[in-house]
């Protein structure tokens, strides 16, 4: 009997630690893939209002459903190495995030870089371009990184598509915004 409990209690220990090991994975830092969301629309406004107004932090609670706050000197077009605040909701999930301007190209490009908690949130640019009949083609992409797998399933399974809904319901917002300033 006591051989028998033995062996059952070791074969226990044995898959718990397997389980153990298992779910610790999950919450390993490690890069599991970048995501990609690309959300464009065309604004009937030129290029250069459309950039003033993207690139001007203060401006995005306006349009982006995912910005809830902006601080820091948020009310003009930032410039490399200039950063702001952004208290967010994405996906359900609320944070403050620091950007930091990375690129600018007036008129053309702006890109951001993102930091939580010190930890890399992600990219954001901008682009925007001529289109017939005075108006701008506007592109935003967002890269993001999974830095374990817990969050790379999640990203597959829920968090890309609330993304990408929430981007997309930005820029439609923003067109429609600039659209009705003009």
């Amino acid at each position: 009997m006591e051989r028998s409990t033995s062996r059952a209690w070791k074969r226990w220990v044995g898959a718990a630690l397997v389980v153990a090991v298992l779910v610790g994975a999950l919450f390993v830092p490690m890069p599991a893939g970048v995501t990609r969301i690309v959300s464009v629309v065309d604004i009937a406004r030129p290029p250069a209002e459309v950039y003033a107004y993207v690139t001007t932090p203060a401006k995005w609670p306006l349009w982006h459903p995912s910005s809830l706050a902006v601080s820091g000197d948020a009310g003009h077009s930032l410039n490399v190495g200039e950063t702001v605040g952004e208290d967010f909701q994405v996906a359900g999930r609320r944070g403050r995030t620091t950007w930091r301007v990375t690129a600018r190209e007036p008129d053309r490009l702006w890109r951001i870089a993102g930091q939580i908690n010190g930890r890399d949130a992600g990219i954001v640019s901008y682009s925007v371009s001529p289109i017939a009949g005075g108006g701008t083609h506007f592109v935003r992409e967002f890269l993001y990184e999974a830095h374990s797998l817990l969050f790379a399933f999640l990203n597959a399974v829920t968090l890309r598509r609330q993304i990408e809904d929430e981007s997309a319901q930005a820029v439609r917002q923003l067109k429609a915004n600039l659209e009705r300033e003009g």
